[in-house]
């Protein structure tokens, strides 16, 4: 039974073969810079060694973990397990992409360690997928699954992406009805956004995209959350289902909980104390400061007992677990508004806790 206070560490892999078109999150494609990088992050987590004490989580995220090859896999994962403190049964999260993660790959991985593997696959329908932006087609991306499984990987989570005007109610739910044929143990199924930053973004001040309605984003999500509830999945966070609550994420859980994390990595983010901090988002940046010998912390917030406290709100509001009543307290402006919402449908009251309804 693990102490769900103790903190995880997230590793930022910035690198990707391509950049997707509605992806927001810091990548770049040059994989002449990995070495740099991978060395940069060894730096890093050694000048933090003993600052956060034991790990339960590590969590390895990107852009695309698995464009490094074996040998930068194996380096990374063992320098990490080697300077950081980690109990013996940690989850350990390497996020994949059909297109690069080989059998060769699986067998090592395994070897090092990694339980969870989060696979992007998006979509199980090759129109959606060459609209988003991907490199993968829907049979590679089968075949990823099936020889995910075949390496005897038992944690399998699986990302998908609705909400496009080119993706009908009908698409959708056949792509459901795909995923659920590898029986993965973990779903989490994201509304496309049209951030500022990526080529959607772009695409939509011009005119040339436009995002869906409330009222369509709405129906898809009850369609989605109705069809994996009926099919024994639990829907615990607002984009996270999971076959039963072992299977939660971990990590992510702890973003929601203020429980502590440190971010290694460009543009990668740690929290500890009510303080949150950040790195620079720069590769060579990132790279040049640690060569110095020096954190590339690119700023940081100090959150106040209120700021804290209404974060605790908002992020309990995404989850299942919900809030307990007592937590808001200390916000008596509040009062109403729950009341307000409890007598629309969209929260409810459960034992002393408010939680969100799917509606």
């Amino acid at each position: 039974m693990t102490d769900e206070r103790l903190p995880g560490l997230y590793v930022h892999v910035p690198f990707c073969r391509s950049k997707c078109f509605y992806c927001d999150f810091y990548s770049i494609t040059a994989a002449s810079l990995i070495p740099a990088w991978l060395s940069a992050v060894l730096t890093e987590a050694r000048l933090y060694k003993e600052r956060f004490g034991i790990f339960d989580s590590l969590y390895i995220g990107g852009g695309t973990p698995t464009v490094l090859d074996t040998a930068q896999l194996e380096l990374l994962i063992n320098g990490l397990l080697s300077e950081f403190h980690f109990l013996p049964d940690t989850e350990v999260t390497i996020e994949a992409n059909p297109d690069c993660i080989t059998r060769e790959k699986l067998d090592l991985l395994r070897e090092l360690g990694v339980n969870r593997i989060s696979l992007g696959v998006q979509s199980f329908d090759d129109d959606h997928l060459s609209f988003l932006g991907r490199q993968h087609t829907a049979s590679e991306a089968e075949l990823a699954l099936e020889n995910i499984r075949t390496a005897g990987i038992t944690n399998l989570g699986v990302d998908l992406i609705y909400g496009s005007k080119d993706l009908s109610e009908e698409k959708w739910v056949k792509t459901l009805e795909k995923a659920l044929t590898f029986k993965p143990e973990h779903l989490s199924c994201y509304q496309l956004t049209l951030e500022k930053g990526a080529r959607f973004g772009k695409m939509k001040d011009e005119g040339l995209i436009k995002p869906i309605s409330e009222e369509d984003a709405r129906r898809f999500f009850i369609v989605t959350s109705l069809f994996l509830r009926e099919n024994g999945y639990v829907h615990y966070e607002i984009s996270n289902f999971a076959l039963n609550e072992s299977y939660y994420s971990r990590h992510n859980q702890k973003y929601w909980r203020h429980v502590p994390y440190l971010g290694l990595g460009p543009s990668a983010h740690s929290f500890k104390a009510g303080v949150r901090w950040w790195n620079d988002r720069s590769v060579k940046s990132y790279c040049t400061r640690l060569d110095r010998g020096e954190l590339p912390i690119e700023g940081e917030e100090r959150l106040s007992e209120e700021q804290l406290s209404l974060e605790a709100v908002y992020l309990g509001l995404r989850t299942k677990e919900g809030l307990d009543i007592a937590d808001i307290d200390d916000h008596p402006r509040l009062g109403p508004i729950i009341n307000q919402l409890l007598g629309t449908g969209l929260i409810e009251m459960v034992d002393g806790r408010i939680t969100p309804t799917a509606e």
